[in-house]
């Protein structure tokens, strides 16, 4: 064992072959990841790259806007956003110019599951990278000045919002499809939230959530094994592991059929319509992502493309997906049409929903979707930045280091009669949320 070994609770070495695509259809790509876990419980998946002179780092944290406290949501977002706005020995200023002198980037924020600092940084600058990286991770300063600044910074992003309907639609409908649940919230927070919380909360959420088990780390480019080693030894080896207590969270609620319009004096209306949907760890989820491929997620080829766009020319745009995260995302469908054919939309999105629930697909049309999905999927990973995101990605939602050999597989294992199970199981055209920002006519929505 090396003299770094000591540090190291376990190492493994997994090679990963990605059969993304048949051969016929693109070209295999061999990644040979390692996965570190060090005495601290700190994980780090290692993908060495060196035929360019830089390295990527991905880092999340469990520790997203799912456990902002109920009464102040947005503290993890700006615990998040304030970890690059000054540490104990380095001023907001300082850390930018800093980055800025080697041609580095530090970037933070927050999402519905998870926080996320990403660093990209030159080969021979790796050492002072690992450094202010973990300087941001570890010893956060929460200046009341930073606060401020970027409290009104995410104020003015609120009201702005007030003007933008898609803004207006995607809150509303994420209030309405989760009620009580947290990610009914804004992960950016409210007005009023955003006032309740200070430099206290953020300390203390912090010093709850932001330890080295309770965070992944994906590490991309021109670095060694005994590098990475190293390196992490000797920027994170200080920060001790302890035990991270999440709070309970409360079930995604079951849906009843509401329908809410938000009058404005606009041309378009911008409509959501949905309800919960699936976990990303659900053993449902590739064959019903097939099957939203082919309903509304596949762009021009989808059904409610055809219907909605194509044959009758109501929108320029219509899309449908799950957001699937640690809890049951939303199932949505958004669209922008006319106010005087928001009914026909919406009436024609039920329709559409309603036939992928009766009958089988054709082969062709799932044979389409097999294919650009698994086409499409090496381009998820052509660069450095894309696969540390993927890869911290894999490990965060627990979905096995297999993931790059097993999706392949996975979607080309979907049958006609799974996707109409997954329709059957996952759609509901009966109890649904639907959101209207515009001047549609109320008396004519289904």
């Amino acid at each position: 064992m090396s003299r770094l070994g000591p540090r190291l609770l376990r190492f493994l070495v997994v090679l990963i072959l990605i059969g993304a695509v048949p051969p016929a259809r693109a070209e295999a790509l061999d990644l040979a990841i390692k996965k570190l876990v060090f005495e601290n419980g700190m994980t780090v998946l290692l993908l060495e790259r060196p035929s360019l002179p830089f390295v990527v780092v991905d880092a999340k944290i469990l520790g997203g806007s799912l456990y902002d406290p109920e009464d102040r949501p947005g503290t993890a977002s700006l615990t998040a956003s304030l970890l690059t706005q000054g540490t104990a020995s380095r001023s907001a200023i300082d850390l930018a110019e800093t980055l800025d002198s080697v041609g580095a980037s530090l970037r933070s924020s927050a999402s519905d599951d998870f926080a996320s600092v990403s660093l990209t940084v030159l080969k021979k600058d790796v050492q002072l990278g690992f450094e202010i990286l973990a300087d941001v991770l570890m010893n956060p300063s929460f200046a009341e000045g930073e606060i401020a600044r970027e409290k009104a910074q995410v104020l003015a992003q609120i009201k702005s919002d007030l003007d933008d309907p898609g803004r207006i639609a995607d809150k509303l409908f994420a209030s309405l499809v989760f009620k009580n649940h947290p990610y009914a919230h804004p992960v950016e927070g409210t007005e009023e939230s955003l006032q309740k919380i200070g430099r206290e909360d953020l300390a203390a959420f912090f010093k709850r959530y932001y330890r080295p088990n309770n965070i992944v780390m994906a590490v991309v480019g021109d670095i060694t094994e005994e590098e990475a080693i190293e390196i992490v030894n000797a920027r994170f080896g200080r920060w001790a592991f302890r035990n991270v207590e999440t709070p309970a969270i409360r079930p995604v609620p079951k849906t009843a059929r509401v329908a809410k319009v938000v009058s404005k004096d606009l041309k378009q209306a911008t409509i959501r319509l949905g309800h919960p949907g699936i976990r990303r760890s659900s053993p449902d989820y590739y064959a019903a992502y097939v099957m939203n491929h082919i309903l509304g997620g596949g762009g021009f080829s989808s059904r409610m493309m055809t219907r909605v766009r194509d044959e009758k020319g109501l929108a320029y745009d219509i899309r449908s997906g799950f957001d699937a995260g640690l809890e049951p995302g939303a199932f949505s469908v958004s669209v922008q049409t006319k106010n005087e054919t928001a009914p026909d939309a919406v009436e024609m999105v039920l329709e559409e929903i309603n036939r992928i629930r009766k009958t089988v697909v054709s082969e062709a049309e799932l044979a389409d979707a097999k294919s650009y999905l698994i086409g499409s999927f090496p381009l998820r990973l052509d660069t450095n930045r894309k696969i540390a995101g993927v890869l911290s990605s894999v490990e965060f939602y627990g979905l096995g280091l297999d993931y790059f050999e097993s999706y392949p597989r996975r979607i080309d294992s979907v049958s006609r009669e799974e996707v109409l199970k997954m329709a059957r199981k996952h759609l509901n055209p009966k109890n649904y949320v639907l959101v209207i920002v515009g001047k549609p006519d109320a008396g004519r929505l289904p």
